[in-house]
């Protein structure tokens, strides 16, 4: 298996990109990592490159939200732990895996919805950042031991059945 290994410095940390070549389950999947820091712009940048650019704005927003999480909540801002991102996409698709080194958490089973009036907590970050995720991406998933978190993007709508006097939203 061979490997295409980029490690960039980006302001005080160092973001490695690695590309993985090799059997079919991996088939694609590039990595990047860097030591926990809420300066994700680099990192960002790279995840960002291959989208197309009018879902740029809410993939932005949802993986800068689940790094954030990696970092602060999963390695408490430690930057002697890691947050590690695989990624691999095409033009239809994307999927982000993003690990980090914390002890984990029990994500919530129910999630909240446009249609009901149960919005997370306006006067704090109770839920804000798992509702975001949710709103962004059309599945989120995480491991059995909550640290590792799963983002599917589907960047072409599945095709609509058209009936005699309907239109699609």
């Amino acid at each position: 298996m061979a490997a295409d290994t980029r490690a960039r410095t980006i302001a005080s940390f160092s973001v490695t990109e690695r590309s993985t070549e090799g059997g079919s389950d991996r088939r694609g999947w590039k990595t990047v990592s860097f030591p926990s820091t809420l300066h994700l712009q680099p990192v960002l940048d790279i995840l960002l490159s291959q989208i197309p650019v009018e879902h740029q704005p809410e993939v932005r927003l949802g993986l800068q939200e689940a790094l954030v999480n990696a970092a602060k909540h999963g390695n408490a801002l430690d930057p002697q732990k890691s947050v590690c991102v695989k990624y691999k996409g095409s033009n239809r698709d994307h999927c982000w895996i993003i690990a980090d080194e914390g002890a984990g958490f029990s994500p919530p089973q129910a999630i909240l919805s446009y249609e009901t009036d149960d919005f997370p907590c306006e006067h704090q970050e109770c839920g804000r950042g798992l509702f975001i995720l949710h709103q962004v991406f059309d599945e989120v998933c995480w491991n059995a031991d909550g640290t590792a978190l799963m983002l599917y993007k589907r960047h072409q709508p599945a095709r609509a059945l058209m009936f005699a006097g309907c239109s699609s939203a």
